[in-house]
């Protein structure tokens, strides 16, 4: 029988070690394309300032990437050593984008992340401004393998499952390359990735005006993050809706559980925008309803349902019935090949075999699966309603909070007005980790949105852990923990040092300025 402690200790592993690495990840994403516009503006109009500024911001991003690198890699060990039933499962799929994106992560922006910064002097500035752009195009397709292998897991196309090996197989590739889902999840992940890059920018530079220091160098930067920011944000909210409909096409139940919606509306669907979701009797309390904008986002239309929870887990028996089919079907292959009668039925039915398999965390063989144990399953696939309901609320409100403040800053900007206003600086200081939490609040509604599975409908993740005791898990538990704590240590001293010292104590900005800070000039007025 599964062991339900390793099964939790297995994924609170992954979970912290994947959300730490996402500190990182969205960060270069952002910052580097940052560079990428401040270093053509210096080669386009000759101006020495803006290679200094890319030479600042890049010491940061240096920084940031060494740690994404050193995060990602560890996080990748626990397929082989936490997940070792889901690599052999899902093995033939998921090994091929992870194996391109380390190639990648590892050869190809390595070598462009050192050409970058020992290239100023040995390469000629549209040369290494060409470095600059490739870097960009590099980490975002490192993200774009990723997000395909991570696309497969919420659906899996291209793939079936071979009852002889007992694995899934790739059977397009194509298929697994052009995932609707993959498309949908990499423009809006990467769009909250500049949005990252664009608050550290701006959120920095605000604390060197209200300091009175490197003015001119913080005006600049702020110009640049304002523009591209605002860009970032509006499209994250966006493609956050073309998300929307990705998931309401192919994860039915998270939808209804993003909405706390328990039955099916009649359509189109209202958006809940408040309410307290009540897991015990299937209700939300003081619901308050935007008629048509759910209907709207998850159908594109005003005339089709989103099922409810209650309407969904009834489908889900009737999924695990015809699974417990596809299982016997299976089994009887494995000891003859050429049953043809088992041949049709698993044609039929294999599409459901994983709803079988929910039921291995109650009973060894699922065929012998009681009506009590069939309901416990079906159960099952309902996620943690809370949890999904408030984290895409509070994450959609980051969101429209990001387009006002940069909207703001760029009108500050055109009217050269950035300095001028102590209360924007110090909200503009402030609002710094506020991309980082709507963003991992994002990864929470993908991936524990999930549960129960590993591979929607595919594998159950309680059948993808290896075979390893509680005790094996808490020492690794131990070590990640301990080895991520001090990586975060590291990080935010440099990161704090590196800020604290700023392009004039680096020897970056030629000129230290001496203009008294904000604080002291709006205080003498």
């Amino acid at each position: 029988m599964i062991d339900p402690e390793v099964v939790t200790l297995s994924r609170l592993q992954f979970a912290l070690t994947a959300l730490y690495h996402f500190l990182f990840v969205p960060l270069t994403l952002g910052l580097v394309w940052i560079l990428a516009i401040m270093e053509s503006v210096y080669v386009m109009t000759g101006r020495e300032v803006w290679k200094r500024m890319v030479q600042f911001w890049g010491v940061l991003f240096g920084i940031n990437f060494a740690m994404g690198v050193a995060t990602g890699v560890t996080m990748e060990f626990q397929f082989g050593m936490n997940w070792a039933y889901y690599s052999h499962y899902v093995g033939d799929v998921f090994g091929t984008p992870l194996a391109i994106e380390g190639l990648m992560a590892f050869f190809l922006e390595g070598t462009l992340v050192g050409v970058f910064f020992m290239g100023w002097k040995r390469l000629s500035r549209h040369a290494h401004l060409l470095v600059t752009w490739f870097l960009a195009l590099g980490t975002n397709l490192s993200a774009l393998w990723i997000l395909i292998a991570n696309a497969w897991m919420q659906n899996p196309v291209g793939a079936k499952f071979n009852p002889q090996t007992m694995r899934m197989e790739v059977t397009s590739f194509t298929d697994v390359l052009f995932n609707p889902v993959a498309q949908a999840k990499f423009v809006h992940t990467v769009s909250a990735g500049y949005v990252i890059g664009s608050m550290f920018v701006l959120s920095i530079s605000a604390w060197y005006l209200l300091r009175g220091r490197n003015v001119d160098f913080a005006r600049r930067s702020m110009t640049v993050a304002a523009s591209f920011g605002l860009a970032a944000a509006l499209s994250v909210v966006v493609l956050g809706d073309e998300s929307g409909y990705a998931v309401s096409e192919n994860q039915k139940m998270k939808m209804a559980a993003i909405e706390a919606m328990w039955e099916t509306e009649p359509p189109p669907a209202s958006f809940t925008l408040f309410g307290i979701p009540d897991v015990q009797n299937r209700t939300t309390h003081y619901a308050m309803h935007i008629p048509w904008v759910m209907g709207l986002i998850g159908t594109r239309s005003v005339d089709k349902p989103i099922l409810g929870i209650n309407n969904l887990v009834e489908d889900t028996k009737g999924k695990i019935g015809n699974g417990i089919q596809a299982y016997d079907a299976m089994l009887t292959l494995r000891k003859d090949p050429n049953d043809a009668q088992a041949k049709s039925t698993l044609a039929q039915y294999d599409s459901d075999m994983g709803y079988a398999l929910l039921l291995k965390r109650y009973v060894a063989d699922p065929r012998q699966a009681t009506p009590s144990d069939i309901d416990k399953a079906a159960a099952s696939t309902i996620p943690n309603v809370p949890v999904l309901f408030w984290s895409f609320r509070i994450m959609v409100a980051c969101g429209f909070y990001f387009i006002a403040l940069f909207a703001y800053s760029f009108w500050l900007a055109s009217k050269r007005r950035l300095d001028n206003n102590r209360w924007y600086l110090r909200l503009a200081l402030y609002s710094l980790p506020l991309p980082w939490v709507s963003t991992e609040l994002g990864w929470i509604v993908a991936e524990y949105g999930r549960q129960p599975w590993a591979i929607e409908g595919i594998l159950p993740t309680a059948l993808g852990v290896s075979s390893v005791s509680a005790g094996q898990v808490w020492t690794s538990l131990s070590g990640f923990v301990l080895f991520y704590s001090l990586l975060a240590i590291v990080d935010a001293v440099l990161m704090l040092k590196y800020a604290r010292k700023g392009p004039d104590e680096l020897g970056i900005w030629p000129v230290r300025e001496i203009t008294p800070p904000l604080e002291s000039t709006v205080s003498a007025h």
